[in-house]
């Protein structure tokens, strides 16, 4: 079993829209998120993304056209040296009380069942607390970015939250610290 290095989508790899990313014309990278997945893709990490999608359970965008969205994310990241070893999201809405959707466990649950991973020595990044929650359920090591929703989550964190979580500029900054052996 191999580590991951788990990516929310939203926020870390493109830039977090209000109205939620609904087609991919809308979808846009953030910056140094190319180099960054270069490097892990050179590394032993598995490299998966993680992400609730809840306006496919809103009804605003077909899940057809999110996994159109994420086979167009995958081959531009592949085109530029990087690789994703799988995409795993959660298409219910908050409400739904599904264990799916961060910040539960269940994509990251299904995600070590399917590629045979080791949650242990893995890694999350995420823009929200959500995020963090999820990895510390599944037993993860997490990064916050102040990317996307970073920035105004992190005003939110509570003190024993912030003492659990590295965080980083954005994901660049966040690989550094997982390729230099990162621990708390």
């Amino acid at each position: 079993m191999r580590p991951a290095v788990f990516l929310d989508r939203d926020g870390v790899i493109n830039e977090n829209r209000r109205d939620y990313v609904r087609s991919w014309t809308e979808f846009s990278f953030l910056p140094h998120v190319f180099p960054a997945l270069r490097r892990l893709a050179a590394s032993p990490f598995a490299v998966v993304v993680v992400s609730n999608q809840s306006a496919i359970g809103r009804g605003l965008v077909e899940q057809a056209t999110v996994e159109e969205i994420h086979r167009r994310m995958a081959r531009q990241i592949e085109a530029q040296g990087g690789r994703l070893d799988g995409v795993f999201y959660c298409p219910h809405r908050p409400e739904d009380g599904c264990d799916c959707r961060k910040p539960r466990p269940g994509l990251l649950l299904a995600a070590a069942a399917a590629l045979q991973l080791d949650l242990g020595r893995s890694f999350l990044v995420g823009d929200a607390e959500s995020d963090i929650l999820a990895a510390l359920n599944a037993g993860c090591q997490p990064l916050l970015v102040r990317t996307g929703l970073g920035e105004e989550q992190l005003a939110r964190f509570a003190p024993h939250l912030l003492a659990r979580c590295r965080i980083a500029a954005d994901l660049g900054q966040a690989v550094d610290w997982i390729l230099d052996g990162g621990m708390l």
